[in-house]
């Protein structure tokens, strides 16, 4: 069986891949530091705990499972947190990038689907958007996926390097089996939020902006799946094994919905009113951010299996409940 190194396989799209890879056929191994992945998220394939910048246990992990390729998740990802902090994004997300692809030269491997995102858009100049949109990062989280697509390219012209990086835009949901889920600390994403606040975790969810060129003023995103990104890299790799020309893809499903759009579902699947307040624009937010995804469509074969909003937050809703089911039979203890 085909073994694959999944570096952040501990993570929120890391570990939904590992399963999918699993079905497929391959053996994932994960590979993650567990600043934020959960190690009870490694369930379909061997765990080794290292970090992407040591290169000493890179050679190690790679030298006993010999994989014949690498998804590369590994990254910090919050925009907010890589405007004050970027050395933290530029030495992790992009030397360990550097890292792990001279451990991957070394030792002989030449396959790469990368974790890349619509951050290296910025604030697009046309809508929807494809891979030919100008790539204009405006945060250092932006930028470093920015500098890793480029480091691939030049990796493909130097030492022959396959790769494909996958642009994806808003992911969201859960597992639809309920085994693993999203699970950030801290929690930044809208959906997960707004289910805390269902759930009485916050008081209410805070709209950053209601002023923006929109139907309702709150910001537009295209959501998509987990499970339908991690389907993707499978696809992906298997591209890569037939030969597939080097690039990037979008994935997203390729329509947008507002804020309110996105607690209009919430409260549809959990059947009450989300209380809300409204605060001032998140700096740097673009309006609208919606892809076009037809390249991944074409060339992979890829489709989303979970393209209505509704069904996103519902698989989310549903992972949420298992986790506070859980938390809280592990307070009252045995009975």
């Amino acid at each position: 069986m085909r073994k694959v190194l999944v570096t952040g396989g501990a993570g929120y799209i890391g570990s939904h891949t590992c399963k999918a890879l699993a079905a497929a056929g391959y053996t994932p191994v994960a590979y993650d530091n567990l600043v934020s992945g959960h190690r009870r998220a490694v369930q379909w394939g061997p765990f080794e705990h290292g970090d992407v910048l040591d290169q000493a246990r890179l050679d190690e992990v790679i030298a006993a499972h010999k994989p014949d390729a690498v998804l590369h998740f590994s990254a910090f990802a919050y925009v907010g947190e890589s405007v004050v902090n970027p050395g933290k994004y530029y030495r992790n997300n992009v030397a360990g990038s550097l890292a792990l692809l001279q451990a991957m030269q070394r030792r002989g491997i030449d396959r790469m689907v990368f974790s890349s995102s619509c951050a290296v858009y910025g604030v697009p100049d046309q809508l929807p958007i494809t891979e030919q949109t100008p790539r204009k990062p405006i945060n250092p989280y932006g930028m470093s996926k920015f500098m890793v697509e480029q480091m691939l390219a030049d990796f493909q012209v130097a030492y022959g390097l396959q790769w494909v990086a996958l642009r994806y835009f808003n992911a969201a949901g859960a597992d639809p089996d309920g085994e693993i889920g999203e699970d950030h600390d801290p929690e930044t994403h809208v959906i997960p939020l707004i289910l805390e606040t269902v759930a009485g975790l916050r008081k209410s969810v805070t709209i950053m902006g209601t002023d923006y060129d929109t139907p309702d003023g709150t910001c537009v995103r295209d959501y998509v799946h987990v499970s339908d990104l991690a389907d993707a890299h499978v696809q992906a790799l298997a591209a890569l094994e037939n030969g597939f020309r080097p690039g990037a893809l979008n994935l997203g499903v390729g329509k947008g919905h507002s804020v309110r759009e996105v607690i209009g579902a919430v409260e549809r699947v959990a059947g009450c009113k989300v209380p809300v307040v409204t605060g001032p624009r998140r700096e740097g937010d673009p309006a609208i951010l919606v892809s076009d995804a037809r390249r991944a469509r074409d060339v992979l074969g890829w489709k989303p299996r979970f393209p209505r909003l509704d069904d996103i937050v519902r698989s989310a809703w549903n992972w949420q409940q298992k986790k506070l089911r859980a938390s809280s039979a592990w307070t009252r203890g045995p009975g």
